[in-house]
């Protein structure tokens, strides 16, 4: 299965607030899917005849409307997100969404949300870049800013991927969450902290923010401890935030920005791969 498949099938789509439909427009065509007894109220132009005769009784065939997606994304490029043990989780950040944009197909639309501003984020020649996408025009990134651009501009039932750290949510965000997961078919990825396995350094050292300031502070076997649960803590209440609000949720890993996006959606790497 692949995610564009994933999205048009609401695979693990949470349904405690609406459907949430990915559907923007028809297509043509359709997708086979299974087939199955056929229970009063089909349509009977679905009706398999050939089926029906192997299996002495009715059969209908079910089938996926072919219809044309708006995927839409928003990635945090502030200052937080240019940091990382290896490698910026920027760069995670934007391999994902390659690999988003990259499942569009036919007539999908593909829109990168930014605060106050919206730009379709293909090259030259249609090839969905999403470095390029990444330049905003001037525009500090602003997390909640873009989320109000996000749902007063993209269509009911876009398909929304929301990258970021999400230091700047709260309770006072929740309404505006809840409001684009009944709107939207919404997945965020969590960037995970760095050092979310432990802090490297020991004795009096000098840190430098990444948002800006310096300290300095003694670490020590007690500091660790409690910094590695204060990680853990935030990102589990972050996650559980999205999730009450009826997003798909999942973990941004610094090493590899696609396989975060497919564990999202309970695929395979290969199946959202950048092609």
């Amino acid at each position: 299965m692949t995610l564009r498949d994933a999205l048009l099938r609401g695979k693990k789509r949470p349904r405690s607030f609406g459907s949430g439909s990915p559907t923007t427009y028809r297509g043509d065509g359709y997708e086979f899917v299974e087939l199955r007894a056929y229970v009063p109220g089909d349509d009977v132009r679905r009706i398999d005849w050939a089926a029906t005769a192997r299996a002495s009784a009715l059969q209908t065939r079910v089938v996926l409307e072919d219809v044309a997606l708006t995927l839409a994304a928003i990635v945090d490029d502030s200052p937080s997100m240019r940091v990382g043990r290896r490698r910026a989780l920027l760069d995670a950040a934007n391999e994902a969404v390659e690999a988003w944009f990259n499942a569009a197909s036919g007539d999908d639309r593909c829109i990168r949300v930014g605060p106050r501003y919206l730009f379709p984020p293909r090259g030259a020649r249609g090839r969905v870049s999403a470095r390029a996408a990444s330049l905003s025009p001037g525009i500090p990134f602003d997390a909640i800013d873009a989320l109000r651009t996000a749902r007063a501009a993209l269509q009911r039932g876009s398909a929304l991927l929301a990258i970021g750290d999400w230091y700047e949510l709260n309770d006072t965000h929740d309404a505006l969450l809840s409001e684009m997961g009944m709107r939207f078919d919404c997945t965020a990825l969590v960037a995970r902290d760095p050092w979310y396995g432990g802090l490297p350094l020991r004795g009096m050292v000098r840190l430098r923010g990444a948002e800006g300031g310096n300290v300095r502070a003694y670490i020590g076997r007690r500091e660790r401890t409690r910094y590695r649960e204060a990680v853990r803590e935030r990102e589990a209440r972050v996650l559980a935030r999205f999730e009450r609000t009826n997003w798909r949720v999942g973990i941004l890993h610094e090493d590899d920005g696609s396989a975060s996006l497919a564990e999202a959606f309970g695929l395979h790497a290969a199946e959202v791969a950048v092609r």
